[in-house]
């Protein structure tokens, strides 16, 4: 195989894999009662928040200064984003620990 079609079909596995993720989180959700529905969890390990994001959980989650983990919850998606804060003031990271 070329490496043109190796790449198509990592790209194709993986957007599958994606959407079922995507999938079996609405559906978790979809599942609850309407109050009790948050739209944001972890399913595997792997944390989902499709809430609409704000600017509080944005900075929270790209600059937190309250936690030495880089990397935390996306604000909105699936996965995790890296929190700047810990990587730029390592001095100060060492005082929270």
């Amino acid at each position: 195989m070329n490496r043109k079609k190796i790449l198509s079909l990592i790209n194709i596995i993986f957007s599958i894999l994606f959407l079922i993720y995507v999938a079996i989180a609405i559906t978790q959700q979809l599942e609850r009662p309407p109050e009790e529905r948050t739209w944001y969890g972890k399913i595997a390990g792997i944390p989902y928040d499709f809430r609409l994001p704000t600017v509080e959980r944005i900075r929270n989650t790209f600059w937190n200064k309250d936690t030495s983990q880089i990397f935390l919850p996306q604000a909105f998606g699936i996965g995790w984003s890296i929190n700047m804060y810990p990587i730029i003031h390592p001095e100060e990271v060492q005082k929270l620990q």
